[in-house]
């Protein structure tokens, strides 16, 4: 026809070629949108990813801290309970010692100062008769104010009360054997048997001196001994109790530490449960991803290129049947092109 001069009209064809570069066209935008939405996705997903590997490690170091720590307050809470018990023992042990020192110390001074008092009562009563001067009489009677005024009108005075123990000491008499057969000796008769009975009275004094001061001496040192151990046993007592304080306040501390390291362990291991299934779920979702763009990254310049190609060879064609003389136009890379973007 064209040789024949006569005209055909292709405005069809031209139609529809027109139709498939602007497709064309729009594939392309679609690929590049899609690519560029591939690539972000990745990225953020792997920012995502690695943030998560990183919240998932700080957690495993804090629960093996905080798991440590929870040990740490758990063995130092055992050793304060232990050392606790041990000082309350001490300290009844204590207690126990100074009861049985304090009741050896009233013992003591209870006996010697009876034995003292039987001395003394015993040394009075030889001067009475070796040594008048030195003869300490007992006390005169206190008449009350009614037995006065019954003595002054010719009454009788009341009888004295015999006193406890030995001259009124509170002495027993069981710390000395007395013999009720036997009297107590006469005084001297004369001067001369004064004067001999009164040298040999003086060694027997001498010695009840020399074991007043004996007794003396224990009571004092008793006395100073028990005045220590009462001293001691009160600091004793303060330093136990300020350390039980310390140690009961350490342990409150202690135990108060331990249930917030448990909770904080409790929340650190929810955390983790809860990143690891958000990093679980983002694998698959990272797994779609690449199932979704592997393809389409991997070939998206080679199918760039074979659009390109097929739109300039659409374009030659169209240029011919409009008139244009193409007589190198290359149908075949054009089909060719077509057969593999249609995949």
């Amino acid at each position: 026809l064209a040789l024949s001069g006569k005209k055909i009209g292709f405005e069809k064809v031209i139609t529809m070629i027109d139709e498939l570069v602007v497709t064309l066209k729009k594939e392309q935008v679609d690929d590049e949108s899609k690519k560029e939405y591939c690539g972000v996705e990745f990225d953020q997903s792997d920012d995502k990813k690695k943030s998560l590997e990183r919240t998932l490690s700080d957690l495993e170091t804090l629960i093996a801290e905080t798991k440590e720590g929870v040990a740490t307050a758990t063995e130092e809470i055992a050793a304060l309970l232990k050392g606790i018990a041990e000082l309350d023992k001490s300290v009844a042990e204590a207690t126990e010692i100074r009861k049985v020192e304090n009741a050896e110390y009233k013992d003591l001074m209870a006996s010697n100062g009876a034995a003292k008092e039987l001395i003394l009562f015993a040394r009075n009563r030889m001067n009475k008769f070796y040594n008048p001067k030195l003869y300490k009489a007992a006390p005169k009677q206190e008449l009350s104010k009614e037995d006065r005024i019954f003595v002054n009108n010719g009454g009788t005075p009341p009888p004295t009360e015999a006193p406890g123990g030995i001259a009124g000491t509170g002495v027993s008499v069981s710390f000395v054997q007395i013999d009720s057969q036997v009297a107590p000796p006469p005084p001297p008769a004369t001067a001369e048997a004064y004067k001999a009975k009164g040298g040999e009275s003086g060694g027997v004094m001498a010695m009840m001196d020399l074991l007043v001061q004996d007794l003396q001496k224990e009571m004092t040192t008793a006395e100073s001994e028990e005045k220590a151990g009462q001293g001691n046993y009160e600091q004793t007592m303060a330093d136990s109790a300020e350390k039980r304080a310390m140690d009961s306040k350490s342990l409150t501390d202690r135990e108060g530490a331990k249930a917030n390291m448990q909770a904080e362990l409790e929340q650190s291991e929810g955390d983790k449960t809860s990143a690891s299934k958000e990093l679980m779920v983002l694998g698959q979702y990272i797994a779609s991803l690449h199932a979704e763009c592997d393809w389409l990254l991997q070939y998206f310049e080679v199918r760039k290129q074979a659009r390109a190609d097929e739109v300039d060879s659409l374009g030659k064609a169209k240029a011919v049947l409009s008139g244009a003389d193409f007589s190198l136009l290359q149908r075949s890379d054009t089909a060719r092109a077509r057969k593999f973007l249609r995949h």
